[in-house]
């Protein structure tokens, strides 16, 4: 995991019957609603009732090793 000022980068294996939009669902909603807990002062910040924004982006691992991938989110 990378985390920058305006978005993530994160590495996760999935089963092929597990659905990506589903991951991304549970962790987006379990992050913001443990980061809504420890920090209630960012109510102020936030536009409208979303901590992230709407869309994310994921790619399948098959053209380059995950040794790479890795090496990748690291020097972000």
């Amino acid at each position: 995991m990378n985390v920058q000022r305006d978005h993530v980068h994160m590495l996760v294996q999935l089963t092929p019957k597990e659905a990506v939009a589903h991951a991304v669902q549970i962790m987006k909603g379990g992050t913001s609603k443990k980061i809504r807990e420890e920090f209630p002062e960012l109510e102020e910040f936030l536009w409208g009732d979303s901590l992230w924004a709407e869309g994310y982006f994921a790619e399948s691992v098959g053209q380059v090793t995950e040794a790479r991938i890795k090496a990748y989110i690291q020097n972000q």
